[in-house]
């Protein structure tokens, strides 16, 4: 049985991103799950590297997804870690850069494992951005130092139920307290199945340090 929590991030700063033209092109500031559908319960269709630069066709005019092309493939991205030339992040300012609004109609078949995630809330905590303010966004924001094998293929063999958080799951995310978290034996993380993402959590402060993939 799938749970679901609060999820919220804070992305506040102002970075400079992509060196092509902001109104339609933009830099993922993290590594960034491209999805079927603009929420975190649709199925991941790939992953945009932190630092690399998609096409943007539009964002919802009533949520913080956008419709971007990467590397052949399309999809939805969370526009709150996509940076473009003016300002950051895209989808707070995109009358600014001039962004279109698109529509999208709902495909039942493209959530997670095929199946609706019911009702998802909230926000994030204190995303990575309040955590490197002034990092260069070519710098690979957002990546982490991969852990041990032993400690990924822990992760990897013994699956635990999914969570479904509203908005995105990437590095430096912190998890509310109600969300309860499996160990990692002989080890400093955490770790959870999050909006169809396996994450390794940091056990102090639970924020995420890793995306095992």
């Amino acid at each position: 049985m799938s749970k679901t929590f609060k999820l919220g991030v804070s992305l506040s700063a102002m970075l400079l991103g992509s060196s092509v033209s902001a109104q339609t092109s933009a830099t993922a500031f993290t590594d960034l799950n491209l999805r079927a559908g603009p929420a975190v319960s649709y199925e991941i269709i790939g992953v945009i590297p932190a630092s690399q630069t998609v096409s943007v066709d539009g964002c919802l005019e009533a949520s913080n997804w956008c419709r971007v092309s990467y590397d052949g493939a399309n999809g939805w991205a969370s526009g709150d870690y996509l940076t473009a030339m003016v300002a950051a992040p895209i989808y707070a300012n995109r009358e600014r850069l001039e962004v279109q609004t698109v529509t999208y109609e709902k495909n039942p078949d493209a959530t997670v494992g095929g199946g609706v995630a019911g009702a998802i809330a909230g926000g994030l905590m204190g995303g990575p951005v309040g955590a490197v303010i002034g990092a260069a966004v070519g710098m690979g924001v957002g990546t982490a130092v991969a852990p041990k094998e032993r400690v990924t293929t822990y992760v990897v063999q013994n699956p635990v139920e999914p969570i479904y958080l509203d908005g995105e799951v990437v590095v430096g995310a912190g998890i509310p307290d109600a969300v309860t978290l499996a160990e990692v034996p002989d080890s400093d993380y955490y770790y959870a199945y999050i909006n169809g993402t396996r994450v390794l959590v940091e056990r102090d402060q639970r924020r995420i340090v890793y995306i095992v993939r």
